[in-house]
Order: C-alpha cells, then structure tokens, then sequence
C-alpha cells in the first residue's frame, strides 16, 4: 500500500513541472497610443477625453481631479512590462498628463 500511495504521489508531484506547458500571453488595462495622447487639448471635458483615451482603469474617490490609465503585459510567464498614464482634470476640463510609456506596445 506504501508503494502505491508513493507511486501516485511522485505521478502528481511530477505534473506540476511537466516540461513544456503552454503559457499563454497576458495583457490587461488600457491600450493607450501617442497618436491617442496627441488628440488631447487642454480644457477638454472629461467625456471627450474618455471618447479618445477609453474609460480609466482606476478613479481616485478622494481626488477626482486624477484617472489612471494602466497597462501591463507579460509575455509567455516572463517579466511584467507597464505602462502608466496619470490625466489630470481642473474644474473638470483636461489640465495635462504624465506618462510612462512602453517603447513598442507588444500587443500590437
């Protein structure tokens, strides 16, 4: 019985590092361009900014003044790229932004 219960152990065990699993590509958050920050103007109203930009990934409840715009993407189980845009808003119209963007958007 020993035998066994060792025997189905090292089968289970052994599945969890089967070489060659499929690792599927992860991205997640808003895919945001140059070509798309360029189109902002200062003194938009926040509805247009979200026609051009899509709808913010995170509100800040305390400082609506603020939206994050996130973006990450791993390849195939490996290291996590992202990208981070910060809209800031005065009187509710677009003000300017700070980026940080990727060189290439691997999506694409």
């Amino acid at each position: 019985m020993q035998k066994l219960t060792a025997l189905i152990l090292t089968f289970v065990l052994s599945g969890c590092v089967f070489p060659g699993v499929y690792k599927i590509n992860v991205q997640q958050g808003n895919i945001v361009t140059d070509e798309e920050l360029t189109q902002l103007t200062e003194g938009m109203p926040r509805s247009q900014v979200h026609a051009v930009m899509g709808t913010p990934l995170m509100l800040n409840p305390v400082d609506p003044s603020r939206e994050y715009y996130l973006y990450t993407f791993q390849r195939e189980g490996g290291d996590i790229q992202e990208q981070r845009i910060i809209v800031y808003y005065e009187d509710d119209q677009y003000a300017y932004y700070e980026a940080q963007l990727l060189e290439e958007t691997p999506a694409y």
